[in-house]
Protein backbone atom coordinates (compact mmCIF):
# COMPACT_ATOMS: atom_id res chain seq x y z
CA UNK A 1 0.00 0.00 0.00
CA UNK A 2 1.49 3.82 -1.14
CA UNK A 3 2.36 5.15 2.26
CA UNK A 4 0.77 8.93 2.15
CA UNK A 5 2.99 11.97 2.56
CA UNK A 6 3.19 13.81 6.31
CA UNK A 7 1.50 16.31 4.36
CA UNK A 8 -1.73 14.41 3.38
CA UNK A 9 -1.86 12.95 6.51
CA UNK A 10 -1.99 16.13 8.26
CA UNK A 11 -4.64 17.35 6.07
CA UNK A 12 -6.59 14.21 6.53
CA UNK A 13 -6.16 14.76 10.46
CA UNK A 14 -8.12 18.34 10.39
CA UNK A 15 -10.36 17.25 8.33
CA UNK A 16 -11.78 14.48 10.54
CA UNK A 17 -11.38 16.66 13.56
CA UNK A 18 -13.17 19.70 11.52
CA UNK A 19 -16.05 17.04 10.67
CA UNK A 20 -16.57 15.70 14.30
CA UNK A 21 -17.61 18.82 14.86
CA UNK A 22 -20.60 18.80 12.52
CA UNK A 23 -23.99 17.26 13.15
CA UNK A 24 -24.87 14.79 10.67
CA UNK A 25 -27.89 15.79 8.48
CA UNK A 26 -30.40 13.31 10.00
CA UNK A 27 -28.66 14.25 13.55
CA UNK A 28 -26.89 10.68 13.57
CA UNK A 29 -23.72 11.19 15.18
CA UNK A 30 -22.72 7.84 16.57
CA UNK A 31 -19.73 6.98 13.82
CA UNK A 32 -18.44 10.60 14.81
CA UNK A 33 -18.28 9.72 18.52
CA UNK A 34 -16.59 6.48 17.15
CA UNK A 35 -14.35 8.31 15.50
CA UNK A 36 -13.85 11.01 18.01
CA UNK A 37 -12.87 8.18 20.70
CA UNK A 38 -8.84 8.75 20.89
CA UNK A 39 -6.70 6.33 23.72
CA UNK A 40 -3.05 6.31 24.53
CA UNK A 41 -1.24 9.71 25.32
CA UNK A 42 -0.96 13.38 24.63
CA UNK A 43 1.69 15.48 22.96
CA UNK A 44 -0.03 18.67 23.99
CA UNK A 45 -2.75 19.63 26.99
CA UNK A 46 -4.61 22.33 26.74
CA UNK A 47 -7.45 23.04 29.53
CA UNK A 48 -9.82 26.06 29.75
CA UNK A 49 -11.70 26.94 32.84
CA UNK A 50 -14.39 29.02 32.90
CA UNK A 51 -14.50 30.35 36.62
CA UNK A 52 -18.61 30.44 37.71
CA UNK A 53 -19.05 28.24 34.35
CA UNK A 54 -22.22 26.57 34.80
CA UNK A 55 -24.84 25.46 32.24
CA UNK A 56 -27.02 28.58 32.99
CA UNK A 57 -23.51 30.93 32.83
CA UNK A 58 -23.22 28.74 29.10
CA UNK A 59 -26.92 29.41 27.90
CA UNK A 60 -27.19 33.15 29.27
CA UNK A 61 -24.33 34.05 27.00
CA UNK A 62 -25.04 31.95 23.96
CA UNK A 63 -29.03 33.05 23.56
CA UNK A 64 -27.76 36.50 24.04
CA UNK A 65 -24.92 36.68 21.54
CA UNK A 66 -25.72 34.03 19.20
CA UNK A 67 -29.23 33.07 19.54
CA UNK A 68 -31.45 30.31 20.99
CA UNK A 69 -30.67 28.55 18.16
CA UNK A 70 -26.89 29.35 17.93
CA UNK A 71 -23.47 27.46 19.34
CA UNK A 72 -20.09 28.69 21.23
CA UNK A 73 -17.13 27.00 19.74
CA UNK A 74 -16.98 25.09 22.97
CA UNK A 75 -20.65 24.12 21.53
CA UNK A 76 -19.16 21.73 19.38
CA UNK A 77 -16.57 19.53 21.75
CA UNK A 78 -17.39 15.99 20.17
CA UNK A 79 -17.21 14.66 24.04
CA UNK A 80 -19.76 16.00 26.84
CA UNK A 81 -20.47 15.17 30.07
CA UNK A 82 -21.01 16.79 33.87
CA UNK A 83 -19.15 16.38 37.61
CA UNK A 84 -20.03 17.16 40.47
CA UNK A 85 -18.19 19.87 42.73
CA UNK A 86 -18.10 19.66 46.52
CA UNK A 87 -15.23 20.30 48.98
CA UNK A 88 -14.83 18.73 52.35
CA UNK A 89 -15.15 19.66 55.61
CA UNK A 90 -11.64 21.12 57.48
CA UNK A 91 -12.07 19.42 60.51
CA UNK A 92 -13.52 16.32 58.88
CA UNK A 93 -12.33 15.69 55.49
CA UNK A 94 -14.35 13.01 54.40
CA UNK A 95 -17.45 14.41 55.45
CA UNK A 96 -18.60 16.96 52.13
CA UNK A 97 -19.54 20.33 51.84
CA UNK A 98 -21.76 20.28 49.40
CA UNK A 99 -20.86 23.90 47.66
CA UNK A 100 -17.56 25.02 47.26
CA UNK A 101 -14.89 27.82 45.98
CA UNK A 102 -12.09 28.15 43.29
CA UNK A 103 -9.40 27.33 46.02
CA UNK A 104 -10.95 23.84 47.28
CA UNK A 105 -12.26 23.08 43.25
CA UNK A 106 -9.23 23.85 41.64
CA UNK A 107 -7.31 22.24 44.43
CA UNK A 108 -9.71 19.03 43.60
CA UNK A 109 -8.84 18.81 39.32
CA UNK A 110 -4.71 20.04 39.98
CA UNK A 111 -4.19 17.09 42.80
CA UNK A 112 -6.91 15.00 42.44
CA UNK A 113 -7.66 15.05 46.10
CA UNK A 114 -10.16 16.94 47.61
CA UNK A 115 -9.53 19.56 50.23
CA UNK A 116 -11.77 22.27 52.29
CA UNK A 117 -12.63 26.03 51.05
CA UNK A 118 -9.93 28.18 50.81
CA UNK A 119 -6.74 25.90 51.08
CA UNK A 120 -4.77 26.01 48.00
CA UNK A 121 -3.28 22.58 47.23
CA UNK A 122 -3.01 21.01 50.48
CA UNK A 123 -4.97 18.96 52.15
CA UNK A 124 -7.59 19.20 54.50
CA UNK A 125 -7.09 19.21 58.48
CA UNK A 126 -3.55 18.23 57.94
CA UNK A 127 -2.23 21.36 55.94
CA UNK A 128 -0.23 18.10 53.73
CA UNK A 129 1.61 19.77 49.92
CA UNK A 130 -0.58 17.86 47.50
CA UNK A 131 1.61 17.05 43.99
CA UNK A 132 -0.20 19.15 41.00
CA UNK A 133 -0.65 18.17 37.69
CA UNK A 134 1.55 21.01 36.81
CA UNK A 135 4.66 19.68 38.78
CA UNK A 136 3.66 16.10 37.42
CA UNK A 137 3.81 17.92 33.65
CA UNK A 138 7.08 19.62 34.88
CA UNK A 139 8.54 15.67 36.10
CA UNK A 140 7.58 14.57 32.33
CA UNK A 141 9.40 17.25 30.68
CA UNK A 142 6.12 19.25 29.19
CA UNK A 143 6.33 22.95 29.10
CA UNK A 144 3.89 24.40 30.93
CA UNK A 145 1.87 27.96 31.37
CA UNK A 146 -0.53 29.28 33.58
CA UNK A 147 -2.52 32.01 31.86
CA UNK A 148 -5.89 33.77 33.34
CA UNK A 149 -7.61 37.45 33.62
CA UNK A 150 -7.64 37.46 37.26
CA UNK A 151 -4.47 37.87 39.24
CA UNK A 152 -2.09 35.41 38.52
CA UNK A 153 -1.94 34.78 42.34
CA UNK A 154 -5.91 34.25 42.69
CA UNK A 155 -7.31 30.96 43.61
CA UNK A 156 -7.79 29.27 40.56
CA UNK A 157 -4.06 29.66 38.70
CA UNK A 158 -2.54 29.38 42.12
CA UNK A 159 -3.58 25.66 42.70
CA UNK A 160 -1.15 24.56 39.96
CA UNK A 161 2.55 26.28 41.46
CA UNK A 162 1.76 26.66 45.02
CA UNK A 163 0.89 24.90 48.56
CA UNK A 164 -0.70 27.57 51.33
CA UNK A 165 -3.17 26.95 53.98
CA UNK A 166 -5.52 30.04 52.43
CA UNK A 167 -5.97 31.44 49.22
CA UNK A 168 -5.61 35.36 50.64
CA UNK A 169 -1.55 34.42 51.01
CA UNK A 170 -1.13 36.09 47.31
CA UNK A 171 1.88 38.18 48.26
CA UNK A 172 4.68 38.44 50.61
CA UNK A 173 2.65 41.25 52.29
CA UNK A 174 -0.44 38.96 52.42
CA UNK A 175 0.82 36.15 54.71
CA UNK A 176 -1.67 36.93 57.73
CA UNK A 177 -3.26 33.32 57.56
CA UNK A 178 0.02 31.59 56.40
CA UNK A 179 3.00 32.60 58.56
CA UNK A 180 4.72 29.11 59.12
CA UNK A 181 4.57 29.33 55.03
CA UNK A 182 6.59 32.23 55.18
CA UNK A 183 10.17 32.12 53.38
CA UNK A 184 11.55 33.48 56.75
CA UNK A 185 9.87 30.59 58.70
CA UNK A 186 11.19 27.82 56.38
CA UNK A 187 7.99 27.98 54.47
CA UNK A 188 7.80 28.21 50.25
CA UNK A 189 6.93 31.48 50.45
CA UNK A 190 3.61 33.70 48.89
CA UNK A 191 1.74 32.10 45.98
CA UNK A 192 3.52 34.88 43.86
CA UNK A 193 7.08 33.94 45.13
CA UNK A 194 6.15 30.34 44.40
CA UNK A 195 5.10 30.53 40.98
CA UNK A 196 8.20 32.05 40.05
CA UNK A 197 9.98 29.20 42.10
CA UNK A 198 8.52 26.91 39.78
CA UNK A 199 9.54 28.30 36.50
CA UNK A 200 6.27 27.65 34.88
CA UNK A 201 7.55 28.59 31.52
CA UNK A 202 4.81 31.09 30.64
CA UNK A 203 3.09 33.46 33.12
CA UNK A 204 -0.10 35.66 31.58
CA UNK A 205 -2.95 37.28 33.51
CA UNK A 206 -3.01 40.59 36.18
CA UNK A 207 -1.83 40.81 40.04
CA UNK A 208 0.93 43.45 39.11
CA UNK A 209 0.85 44.85 42.74
CA UNK A 210 1.47 40.84 44.68
CA UNK A 211 4.65 40.79 42.64
CA UNK A 212 5.66 44.50 43.30
CA UNK A 213 5.77 43.29 47.13
CA UNK A 214 8.65 42.98 49.26
CA UNK A 215 9.71 39.67 49.98
CA UNK A 216 11.29 38.54 53.72
CA UNK A 217 14.76 38.96 52.19
CA UNK A 218 14.04 42.47 51.17
CA UNK A 219 13.47 42.53 47.21
CA UNK A 220 10.29 42.24 45.56
CA UNK A 221 8.31 39.40 43.87
CA UNK A 222 9.11 40.79 40.57
CA UNK A 223 12.99 41.27 41.28
CA UNK A 224 13.32 37.21 42.26
CA UNK A 225 11.38 37.22 38.77
CA UNK A 226 14.09 38.59 36.87
CA UNK A 227 16.85 36.54 38.60
CA UNK A 228 15.33 33.27 37.36
CA UNK A 229 15.52 35.15 33.72
CA UNK A 230 11.88 36.09 33.57
CA UNK A 231 11.11 38.38 30.90
CA UNK A 232 8.52 40.74 32.19
CA UNK A 233 5.60 42.25 29.90
CA UNK A 234 3.71 45.01 31.33
CA UNK A 235 1.54 46.03 28.28
CA UNK A 236 -0.23 44.02 25.00
CA UNK A 237 2.41 45.23 22.47
CA UNK A 238 5.25 43.64 24.32
CA UNK A 239 3.44 40.23 23.85
CA UNK A 240 4.65 39.59 20.59
CA UNK A 241 8.42 39.63 20.96
CA UNK A 242 8.45 37.89 24.38
CA UNK A 243 10.17 35.11 25.20
CA UNK A 244 10.19 32.32 27.79
CA UNK A 245 10.04 32.13 30.42
CA UNK A 246 7.71 35.07 30.46
CA UNK A 247 6.16 36.77 33.07
CA UNK A 248 3.06 39.27 31.70
CA UNK A 249 1.48 41.40 34.15
CA UNK A 250 -1.31 43.33 32.47
CA UNK A 251 -3.22 45.17 35.80
CA UNK A 252 -2.50 45.92 38.95
CA UNK A 253 -5.30 43.64 39.91
CA UNK A 254 -7.94 41.69 38.28
CA UNK A 255 -7.47 42.41 34.16
CA UNK A 256 -10.55 44.76 32.67
CA UNK A 257 -13.30 43.64 31.83
CA UNK A 258 -14.49 43.71 27.95
CA UNK A 259 -18.44 44.53 28.23
CA UNK A 260 -20.21 46.54 30.42
CA UNK A 261 -23.91 47.43 31.83
CA UNK A 262 -26.12 48.19 34.34
CA UNK A 263 -26.27 45.65 37.29
CA UNK A 264 -29.43 43.62 37.70
CA UNK A 265 -31.99 45.20 40.95
CA UNK A 266 -35.14 44.21 42.79
CA UNK A 267 -38.39 43.77 40.48
CA UNK A 268 -39.19 45.82 38.78
CA UNK A 269 -36.77 48.29 38.77
CA UNK A 270 -35.13 48.11 35.39
CA UNK A 271 -37.75 45.19 33.41
CA UNK A 272 -39.54 48.11 31.59
CA UNK A 273 -36.41 49.28 29.32
CA UNK A 274 -34.46 45.83 28.67
CA UNK A 275 -30.87 47.12 27.81
CA UNK A 276 -27.99 46.15 25.10
CA UNK A 277 -24.87 45.70 26.59
CA UNK A 278 -21.93 47.84 25.63
CA UNK A 279 -18.80 46.04 23.88
CA UNK A 280 -15.65 46.77 23.55
CA UNK A 281 -14.64 47.97 27.14
CA UNK A 282 -11.42 46.33 27.28
CA UNK A 283 -8.20 48.97 26.95
CA UNK A 284 -5.70 48.26 24.47
CA UNK A 285 -2.96 47.75 26.81
CA UNK A 286 -4.30 44.44 27.70
CA UNK A 287 -4.46 41.44 25.90
CA UNK A 288 -7.32 39.58 25.48
CA UNK A 289 -7.88 36.26 26.38
CA UNK A 290 -7.58 34.71 23.28
CA UNK A 291 -4.60 36.77 22.25
CA UNK A 292 -2.99 35.46 25.35
CA UNK A 293 -3.77 32.35 24.91
CA UNK A 294 -2.19 32.30 21.38
CA UNK A 295 0.95 33.71 22.50
CA UNK A 296 1.05 31.69 24.89
CA UNK A 297 0.16 28.22 22.67
CA UNK A 298 3.10 29.86 20.18
CA UNK A 299 5.72 30.05 22.67
CA UNK A 300 5.19 26.50 24.54
CA UNK A 301 4.52 24.68 21.32
CA UNK A 302 7.61 22.61 20.37
CA UNK A 303 8.47 21.55 16.50
CA UNK A 304 7.34 19.07 14.94
CA UNK A 305 10.74 17.29 14.70
CA UNK A 306 10.79 17.15 18.75
CA UNK A 307 9.89 13.26 19.75
CA UNK A 308 9.25 14.22 23.43
CA UNK A 309 6.41 15.66 25.28
CA UNK A 310 4.83 19.20 23.67
CA UNK A 311 3.17 21.63 26.70
CA UNK A 312 0.59 21.94 29.07
CA UNK A 313 -1.55 24.99 29.68
CA UNK A 314 -4.76 26.31 31.67
CA UNK A 315 -6.63 29.22 30.68
CA UNK A 316 -9.17 30.65 32.91
CA UNK A 317 -11.74 33.34 32.12
CA UNK A 318 -11.65 34.24 35.77
CA UNK A 319 -14.43 37.24 36.06
CA UNK A 320 -17.32 34.75 34.83
CA UNK A 321 -17.27 34.14 37.83
CA UNK A 322 -16.81 37.83 39.49
CA UNK A 323 -19.19 39.27 37.35
CA UNK A 324 -22.01 36.76 38.44
CA UNK A 325 -20.91 37.76 42.65
CA UNK A 326 -22.05 41.22 41.27
CA UNK A 327 -25.17 40.47 39.38
CA UNK A 328 -24.00 42.06 36.50
CA UNK A 329 -25.38 40.15 33.36
CA UNK A 330 -23.94 42.20 30.55
CA UNK A 331 -19.93 41.59 32.18
CA UNK A 332 -20.78 38.15 32.96
CA UNK A 333 -21.80 37.33 29.12
CA UNK A 334 -18.96 39.54 27.87
CA UNK A 335 -16.48 37.58 30.17
CA UNK A 336 -18.09 34.19 28.61
CA UNK A 337 -17.72 35.18 25.22
CA UNK A 338 -14.24 36.34 25.45
CA UNK A 339 -13.67 32.70 27.14
CA UNK A 340 -15.15 30.83 24.61
CA UNK A 341 -12.80 32.53 22.06
CA UNK A 342 -9.84 31.43 23.28
CA UNK A 343 -11.53 28.01 23.18
CA UNK A 344 -11.43 28.42 19.66
CA UNK A 345 -7.78 29.36 19.93
CA UNK A 346 -7.21 26.13 21.51
CA UNK A 347 -9.53 24.30 19.23
CA UNK A 348 -7.88 25.38 16.21
CA UNK A 349 -4.73 24.14 17.60
CA UNK A 350 -5.94 21.08 18.50
CA UNK A 351 -7.49 20.19 14.91
CA UNK A 352 -4.00 20.97 13.31
CA UNK A 353 -2.00 19.43 15.86
CA UNK A 354 -2.51 15.44 16.53
CA UNK A 355 -2.25 14.31 20.19
CA UNK A 356 -3.69 16.89 21.56
CA UNK A 357 -6.17 16.53 24.29
CA UNK A 358 -8.11 19.95 24.93
CA UNK A 359 -10.73 20.35 28.03
CA UNK A 360 -13.40 22.77 28.70
CA UNK A 361 -15.04 23.19 32.03
CA UNK A 362 -15.51 25.09 35.24
CA UNK A 363 -15.33 24.74 38.72
CA UNK A 364 -18.35 25.65 39.94
CA UNK A 365 -21.68 26.66 39.41
CA UNK A 366 -23.11 30.61 39.97
CA UNK A 367 -26.29 32.23 40.52
CA UNK A 368 -28.05 33.76 37.56
CA UNK A 369 -30.68 31.44 35.93
CA UNK A 370 -32.96 32.17 32.84
CA UNK A 371 -36.87 32.84 34.26
CA UNK A 372 -39.64 34.10 32.32
CA UNK A 373 -41.02 37.37 31.69
CA UNK A 374 -41.66 39.20 35.75
CA UNK A 375 -45.61 40.18 36.70
CA UNK A 376 -46.19 41.64 40.09
CA UNK A 377 -48.09 38.42 40.77
CA UNK A 378 -44.93 35.92 39.30
CA UNK A 379 -41.72 37.73 39.86
CA UNK A 380 -38.41 36.39 41.51
CA UNK A 381 -37.77 37.21 44.80
CA UNK A 382 -33.79 38.48 44.11
CA UNK A 383 -32.54 40.48 41.87
CA UNK A 384 -33.79 40.76 37.99
CA UNK A 385 -32.55 41.78 34.71
CA UNK A 386 -33.71 42.40 31.50
CA UNK A 387 -31.35 42.25 27.85
CA UNK A 388 -32.93 42.74 24.45
CA UNK A 389 -30.88 39.95 22.62
CA UNK A 390 -30.00 39.78 18.87
CA UNK A 391 -32.59 37.90 18.06
CA UNK A 392 -35.17 41.00 19.11
CA UNK A 393 -36.37 38.92 21.96
CA UNK A 394 -35.88 39.73 25.76
CA UNK A 395 -33.63 37.29 28.03
CA UNK A 396 -34.49 37.75 31.84
CA UNK A 397 -31.78 36.57 33.72
CA UNK A 398 -32.31 36.18 37.88
CA UNK A 399 -29.86 36.11 40.46
CA UNK A 400 -30.99 34.86 43.81
CA UNK A 401 -29.07 32.97 45.93
CA UNK A 402 -27.98 36.10 48.55
CA UNK A 403 -30.49 38.68 49.73
CA UNK A 404 -27.63 41.46 49.63
CA UNK A 405 -26.30 43.06 46.26
CA UNK A 406 -22.79 42.64 44.85
CA UNK A 407 -22.68 39.13 46.70
CA UNK A 408 -24.60 36.41 45.23
CA UNK A 409 -23.15 32.65 46.06
CA UNK A 410 -22.21 29.97 43.73
CA UNK A 411 -24.41 26.64 43.83
CA UNK A 412 -23.55 23.38 44.22
CA UNK A 413 -24.85 22.09 40.95
CA UNK A 414 -22.78 19.32 38.58
CA UNK A 415 -21.35 21.49 35.16
CA UNK A 416 -20.33 20.47 32.07
CA UNK A 417 -17.09 18.93 30.91
CA UNK A 418 -16.13 18.92 27.09
CA UNK A 419 -13.21 17.36 25.97
CA UNK A 420 -11.27 16.29 22.11
CA UNK A 421 -8.44 14.48 21.49
CA UNK A 422 -6.94 11.41 23.85
CA UNK A 423 -8.40 10.45 27.03
CA UNK A 424 -11.32 12.61 26.04
CA UNK A 425 -13.68 9.96 26.33
CA UNK A 426 -13.32 9.45 30.13
CA UNK A 427 -15.50 12.94 30.45
CA UNK A 428 -18.81 11.33 29.92
CA UNK A 429 -21.35 10.42 31.84
CA UNK A 430 -21.37 12.16 35.21
CA UNK A 431 -17.52 12.19 37.09
CA UNK A 432 -16.10 13.72 39.92
CA UNK A 433 -13.84 16.71 39.92
CA UNK A 434 -11.10 14.97 40.60
CA UNK A 435 -11.30 12.86 38.25
CA UNK A 436 -10.12 15.41 35.72
CA UNK A 437 -6.38 15.05 37.76
CA UNK A 438 -7.15 11.68 36.60
CA UNK A 439 -7.57 12.13 32.86
CA UNK A 440 -5.09 15.16 32.79
CA UNK A 441 -2.23 12.79 34.35
CA UNK A 442 -2.91 9.58 32.00
CA UNK A 443 -3.03 11.88 29.24
CA UNK A 444 0.81 12.65 29.92
CA UNK A 445 1.71 9.73 30.65
CA UNK A 446 4.41 9.37 27.90
CA UNK A 447 6.26 6.04 27.58
CA UNK A 448 9.66 7.01 28.99
CA UNK A 449 11.55 6.40 25.76
CA UNK A 450 9.59 9.38 24.68
CA UNK A 451 10.17 11.92 27.65
CA UNK A 452 13.87 12.71 26.26
CA UNK A 453 15.16 16.29 27.68
CA UNK A 454 14.79 19.32 26.10
CA UNK A 455 16.47 22.93 26.55
CA UNK A 456 13.57 24.89 28.31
Amino acid sequence: MRQLPAWSLLVLACSVAFNLLLVSENGDRTSDIRRALEDGPARNVLLFIGDGLGDSEITIARNYELGAAGRLAMDGLPLTGEYTTYAVSEDVPDRPVYVTDSAASGTAWATGIKTSNGRISTAASTDRDLKTILEIAQERQYRTGNVTTSELTDATPAVLGAHVRDRSCQGPEDMARCEHDRRSAGGPGSIAEQLIAHRIDVLLGGGARRFAQATDAGHTVRDLAAQNGYQVATRASELDAARTPLLGLFAPGNMDLEWSGAEALPYPSNIAAPQACIEGRRPQNEPSLDRMTARAVALLDRPSSFGGPGFFLQVEGASIDKQSHSANPCAQIGETIAFDRAVKVGIDFARTHPRTLLVVTGDHGHAGQIVGEPTDLNHPSGLISALKTKEGSTLYVSYGTNAFHRSQDHTGTQIRIAAMGPQAGNVLGVINQTDLFKILSRAMDLPSGQRSASAR
